[in-house]
């Protein structure tokens, strides 16, 4: 799709829709993995139900370990897509060689350490005496994929900030049908339970990582991926930048922990297990919501560090409100879809009719602020994109503070182990008006200074 000319004077709403749309549908297919995963596990005759609340206390170590390709990838392509605007093209080539080097050191280091936390993570991350036994087996497959995992994820956002969102998305997409594929095959022919449903997500990550480094080294690629030693300072600028990204991630995991362990103490041993079976549909779907609209919030990111590295703040604004307006249709959509067709989704996982019932009302609370959200999104994603991650940072901390303190206070009140699904709502509406207001006080100064500097950056 793009070239330079694309990129510098190409029709903005062409170009959004080129780069977020595929991106948005990639986010919506790489949910796959672990939905695809736990609507299987849900439907085991017999213990279904327990082996999905073992999956979802496992599923924030899943989301720390993605964490990490994400502090390179959302830190290092902006940086990338800034100096190739800027006419600097051996410099974007250094930073990718250098976050690929990043990648495989951090592939290296974090597969056998999260091999040695797994058990006492997930005790401590609630998982109970009859729910311990799935997640520790779905884990223990899991983690032999790590370095697929993390280099997928992070090359991916190289690949799509430079242009290539419709390569990202094959990528992503492959992988995803070749889990969907597998998924039945080893969870019920081969009767391989939870262990199965892991094994198929390391398959089908390998697949996704074989297309993405393709993508990178092809003559296709505008700044090809080159074997290189890890240069320091750009280290160092991509872990700064890519922070802010990383912590929103890693803190989803926190969230994640704090809710599993917030409805096990105040429900019990019997109501507590239901809503975390209740939990981890719900976050599946939040998932399916959220990661899209980071797509399409994100899918930009290239073209705003692009412009803003070419001097051309104009494109900039521009590129942010279309970016806005794409992001809230997409929110008003699945509002109307979460409010009108939640047992849909939800009676994939589980024919249960109490949890269904249990899951429909609590996933309604949940979502109930995803419109405005999609402002703090954008608002976030903008201003990694353009290299301030001193703005970016404290903004994504602001939301996760919010929902922090309400998931404690809330419960306490009520003395009700399900008004913890009221801190989402709240730290969603708190955190979108706070980030809003940012954006119109900050983002004409960011602009300002762009301009004075004339090329320099």
């Amino acid at each position: 799709m793009k070239t330079e000319r694309d990129f510098d004077n190409g029709r903005i709403l062409t170009l959004v829709l080129a780069m977020s749309i595929p991106t948005c549908l990639s986010q919506a297919v790489n949910v796959l993995y672990s939905i695809v995963d736990r609507m299987f596990i849900g439907n085991i005759a017999g213990y279904g139900a327990d082996a999905l609340a073992g999956v979802g206390v496992a599923a924030p170590v899943t989301s720390l370990i993605s964490s990490f390709a994400v502090l390179v990838g959302l830190g290092g392509s902006p940086l990338m897509a800034i100096r190739e605007g800027h006419r600097e093209h051996e410099e974007a080539e250094r930073i990718l060689g250098t976050s690929f080097a990043f990648l495989l050191i951090l592939s290296a280091l974090l597969t056998p350490l999260f091999y040695i936390l797994k058990s006492p993570l997930l005790r401590l991350f609630g998982s109970s005496a009859v729910t311990f036994p799935y997640a520790d087996e779905y884990l223990a497959w899991y983690l032999a994929g790590t370095p697929f995992a993390i280099l997928t994820t992070g090359l991916n956002s190289f690949v799509i900030n430079q242009g290539m969102s419709r390569r990202a998305m094959i990528s992503v997409m492959s992988g995803a049908v070749i889990n969907i594929a597998l998924d039945p095959l080893f969870i019920f022919t081969f009767g391989m339970g939870v262990k199965g449903a892991a094994i198929a997500t390391v398959i089908s990550q390998a697949a996704s990582f074989a297309i993405t480094i393709t993508s990178l080294i092809s003559s296709k690629a505008r700044i090809r991926l080159r074997l290189t030693a890890p240069r320091g300072y750009i280290v160092k600028k991509t872990v700064k930048l890519g922070l802010s990204p990383f912590i929103i991630i890693a803190t989803d995991s926190l969230i994640m922990i704090i809710l599993n362990t917030i409805l096990q103490m105040y429900g019990g041993e019997g109501l507590g297990d239901k809503l975390l079976t209740c939990s981890t549909i719900i976050q599946s779907y939040h998932l399916l919501v959220m990661n899209p609209l980071g797509g399409i919030t994100g899918g930009s990111q290239g073209l705003l560090s692009y412009s803003y590295g070419a001097g051309r703040t104009d494109r900039v604004r521009s590129t942010y409100l279309h970016v806005q307006v794409l992001a809230t249709i997409y929110t008003v959509l699945m509002m109307i879809f979460s409010w009108t067709n939640a047992r849909f989704f939800i009676q994939l996982f589980t024919s249960d009719e109490e949890i269904i019932q249990l899951s429909i009302h609590y996933l309604k609370i949940f979502t109930a602020m995803i419109i405005p959200l999609s402002f703090h999104y954008n608002t976030v994603d903008t201003f990694t994109a353009l290299g301030k991650s001193e703005i970016s940072l404290p903004l994504s901390l602001f939301r996760k503070l919010v929902f922090t303190v309400s998931i404690f206070i809330i419960p306490y009140i009520t003395k009700e182990a399900g008004s913890a699904f009221f801190a989402e709502p709240a730290s969603d509406i708190i955190s979108s008006l706070v980030s809003t207001t940012t954006l119109l006080i900050m983002l004409p100064r960011v602009l300002r200074e762009r301009t004075s500097l004339g090329l320099s950056i």
